[in-house]
């Protein structure tokens, strides 16, 4: 699997100016959507504090399995 950050997925896309999300398909956004719920539900669990920890939960959140 492969992670870009928004600007090189906004790189990729061809986007300049125009917002990424604006620009997604729909399954785009849903995954989207499923991997900041999933980062929001792993901060209300594990409470983290400092950019350290949230940058943790952050890419445990983006990269939470689908099953």
């Amino acid at each position: 699997m492969v992670f870009l950050k928004a600007s090189e997925y906004k790189a990729y896309k061809g986007l300049i100016k125009e917002s990424l999300r604006d620009n997604m398909s729909d399954i785009e956004v849903v995954l989207t959507d499923l991997g900041e719920i999933a980062t929001r539900e792993l901060a209300k669990k594990h409470k983290p504090y400092g950019l350290k920890q949230n940058k943790k939960i952050a890419k445990m959140g983006g990269s939470v399995p689908l099953k």
